[in-house]
């Protein structure tokens, strides 16, 4: 290692990077003999002399999967009449161009999956040898600003239904076209069988097509509008995109730089049928579709149960995000779910088809069912942000989801009022088998809330697991550092520490890091700084991972782990959300999670520390015990503090002893506002880093995290559904509240009369109040499944009909027979 850091040393300046010899072309990401192509050679200051050159980074860093954007290539300056070739994924192989003044850009390519894409490029034709990667993203979250934007959105939606014509308009930046002529061109997408034979969805392919111009060789004027004309020839493509491009290119040619729309249903040029009678038109692509869904796999058995409440949904962040077509940050504007305020998306593709689950909510918090408003939530055959690996149907980002889901909807809802149809395949999710996460905590300087409620301090200082679960492939790990405070222009060292850095992975997906950098967090992902200053969400390998602000940062994993990762007064704290399947699969810092907070304080060996009498000594030898080995460490040292302060010496600091209590005195200035802050649940650990620090604020940052976990806790509160009621048949209920302690009432319409009860409550148990009424003496009949059954009401065989009717109306005129 001595050997090593002299090395290091000795390459830290531009006489050794040129002497060395050494190149990065198509070595990147290797540390070489004497010199460094790896991320962490800039901070190092170990690269190769070509290392800029040959791994180079891009600006913009991101693309719509559509492709069409130019990407610069930093670094590398060529000549304006030089060749530059770029291949995609090691196939995919397209001219770059070269700017006037020698600036090197690629041409992102349309695509049909989304995350981080590998490319390199040649300037001779034959070697591949300098390498980069840009980020693929669905086409929602493309920057607004490379779209074409489409004028009233409800004419193009219902363009050719009754009353609904005129000219369709839409808009683009042109000065993002570098030319003064344009085509316009519409593409469509389509879903088609490769091969004819058995088995047909797995040899599905996915297709991007031209398909026809609106208009050729206009002048470039960032605005167009026509009046839209059947087009019977391509009627058969009711899914597609509008591109523009420079009118020097092949009308069609792929991978040209151009903006796109987004997709859209394309009801302006079906063919004349639709415009003559769109509602007929519409219910018999209903029907066609109802009948395809019948002999599709059932998909809603492998799906996660709905979160209850809003609470729990917007909570429980490792299993599901924001839908945004309905988000109550945003104002609610829920189109297609009206009466809901807000909506979420399970994260993860159900694992065989690939499938989405959707839950939507009212104002009160309650969740909305199909089977009460047309507005309730509804799953999905597609996920609508496409699944790994993606490219083939019906895993293709956004597009599959069309196909499955959204066109029926049109055909069935929106053009047709046969929503019925649409909803009977598409039904909500209840919430009886939901069971929100446990989650654990690590905030302050630091302190923990184990999974199982335990609270402790330990102020170690070094790497330790914060969760280790070798049987479910999880490792979460936490860096502390020693506190640092600031008197004037000088800083000092207290004896505390607090959390500087936390890394994690699961089974093979990507490494994961959230560190503290100023008043910010960092995101490195396998060793190589993620930006996000165009996208907030990222798709990686086995995780996926969102920033909404520069202090806020989620890992979220495919097995429905959650990370939450927040800055306070640049302290970090981190909260870790397990779901159900690693109950009694956990050890580390955040304890064992199986309910029992009494054996929390279980070291690494295995031996168990009562939490009932233990010593802040003893606490802090259960802490030191959870030290990382140097062969586990998932985090980057890409700095010479960090080797020398983490990567030779011991995991754990041995020499670091630190203040384990400090006393009140009321003739400390600082108490009595201490006193005045620090209060209620939580105000032990106010205290302790408010006297530590000797700063309020940080007592006061300490407290805050310490309430949101709290009220963190309260929304992910399990809570007890009975399940869905139906309404009765010609009747009305009143309610639509399922959970526990909920009462609903029932009535039936005039010339009828309800046998049944008129109100039901749910219990604690899961299970409904109230029984069909019955008497001995009382014989009836009634008509099932078209058969004539005489029986008695206090039979087996009423008693499951009873049940599955729950209540019902008849008409009073019906005949009964007493004997």
């Amino acid at each position: 290692r001595v050997l090593e850091r002299i090395y290091t040393f000795c390459c830290a300046n531009i006489f050794c990077y040129y002497s060395l010899g050494q190149t990065c072309r198509g070595r990147c990401g290797d540390v070489l003999e004497k010199c460094s192509c790896h991320d962490t050679c800039m901070s190092l200051m170990s690269c190769c002399a070509d290392y800029n050159q040959s791994c180079f980074q891009v600006i913009p860093y991101s693309s719509s999967m559509l492709g069409g954007k130019a990407l610069r290539i930093l670094g590398l300056d060529l000549h304006p009449h030089g060749q530059l070739l770029c291949r995609f994924k090691g196939e995919i192989l397209r001219d770059g161009f070269i700017d006037a003044e020698g600036r090197a850009y690629c041409i992102s390519p349309l695509l049909y999956e989304t995350g981080w894409i590998p490319f390199d490029v040649s300037t001779d034709g034959i070697k591949f040898d300098r390498s980069a990667q840009y980020f693929s993203v669905h086409p929602s979250k493309a920057d607004p600003a490379y779209k074409v934007t489409l004028g009233n959105a409800t004419q193009w939606q219902y363009y050719g239904t009754p009353n609904v014509a005129g000219r369709l308009e839409f808009t683009w930046n042109s000065s993002l076209i570098s030319a003064e002529k344009v085509n316009i061109e519409l593409w469509g997408y389509r879903e088609f069988k490769a091969k004819e034979e058995t088995n047909a969805s797995a040899l599905l392919e996915a297709e991007l097509r031209y398909l026809y111009s609106l208009g050729r060789n206009l002048t470039n004027t960032g605005a167009f509008s026509f009046i839209p004309e059947p087009k019977e020839d391509y009627s058969d493509w009711e899914l597609g995109n509008i591109r523009i491009t420079a009118s020097s290119n092949v009308e069609g040619a792929r991978d040209v730089q151009g903006l796109w729309s987004g997709g859209y249903v394309l009801a302006w040029h079906l063919e004349q049928a639709f415009r003559e009678n769109s509602a007929a038109w519409a219910h018999n692509k209903c029907l066609k579709w109802d009948v395809l869904e019948e002999n599709l796999p059932n998909f809603l058995n492998e799906l996660i149960d709905c979160p209850c409440t809003l609470a729990q949904a917007r909570a429980d962040t490792g299993r599901f995000h924001t839908d945004y077509s309905c988000d109550i940050e945003r104002g609610s504007v829920c189109t297609y779910h009206p009466g809901c305020v807000h909506c979420v998306r399970a994260i993860h593709a159900s694992p065989i088809h690939g499938s989405g689950q959707q839950c939507c909510y009212d104002s009160t918090g309650s969740l909305v069912l199909t089977g009460d408003s047309v507005g309730g939530s509804t799953p999905d055959r597609a996920h609508d942000w496409g699944s790994p690996p993606y490219i083939k149907p019906p895993r293709v980002p956004g597009y599959s989801h069309w196909l499955y889901d959204v066109m029926s909807f049109y055909y069935c809802c929106l053009w047709s009022p046969h929503c019925h149809i649409y909803l009977k395949r598409r039904p909500s999710s209840g919430c009886q088998n939901y069971r929100p996460p446990r989650a654990g905590v690590v905030l302050g300087d630091p302190h923990f809330i184990t999974f199982d409620g335990l609270r402790y301090t330990f102020n170690g200082k070094g790497e330790y697991y914060l969760v280790s679960s070798p049987a479910k492939g999880l490792s979460v790990q936490a860096r502390t550092e020693q506190v640092k405070l600031k008197n004037g222009e000088s800083t000092f060292e207290v004896n505390a520490t607090r959390l500087s850095s936390v890394a994690m992975k699961q089974d093979a997906s990507d490494v994961i890091e959230v560190r503290v950098a100023g008043a910010h967090l960092q995101v490195l992902r396998n060793q190589n700084i993620l930006p996000f200053t165009e996208q907030r969400w990222m798709d990686l390998h086995g995780v996926y991972v969102f920033s909404p602000s520069p202090g806020n940062v989620t890992v979220i994993f495919s097995s429905g782990v959650g990370v939450e990762v927040c800055l306070y007064e640049g302290t970090m704290a981190v909260t870790v959300l397990l779901p159900g399947e690693f109950y009694n699969h956990t050890q580390g810092l955040l304890g064992s999670m199986n309910s029992d907070p009494s054996d929390d304080l279980t070291i690494q060996l295995g031996e168990v520390i009562s939490s009932a009498d233990a010593t802040l000594e003893e606490i802090f030898t259960f802490g030191a015990s959870w030290n990382i080995s140097k062969k586990s460490s998932l985090f980057t040292y890409d700095s010479e503090h960090l080797l020398d302060m983490y990567n030779i010496p011991p995991s754990h600091d041995p020499t670091f002893v630190p203040a384990f209590s400090l006393p009140e005195s009321l003739d400390d200035p600082l108490v009595a506002d201490m006193l005045t802050m620090c209060y209620g649940e939580g105000s032990q650990f106010c205290k302790y880093d408010t006297l530590t620090t000797r700063d309020l604020t940080v007592g006061n940052a300490t407290l805050k995290a310490y309430q949101k976990h709290q009220a963190l806790l309260h929304a992910l509160k399990p809570v007890v559904s009975c399940g869905w009621l139906p309404t009765p048949r010609n009747g009305w209920k009143n309610g639509t509240d399922y959970l526990e302690g909920s009462t609903l009432s029932f009535a039936c319409n005039k010339g009828y009369i309800m046998y049944g009860s008129a109100e039901r409550t749910c219990l604690g148990d899961g299970t409904w109040t109230g029984d069909q009424p019955f008497s001995d003496a009382i014989r009836w009949q009634y008509f099932q499944l078209n058969t004539l059954s005489v029986v008695s009401t206090s039979s087996p065989s009423m008693s499951r009909f009873v049940q599955h009717q729950n209540s019902f109306c008849s008409l009073k005129t019906r005949m009964f027979f007493f004997w």
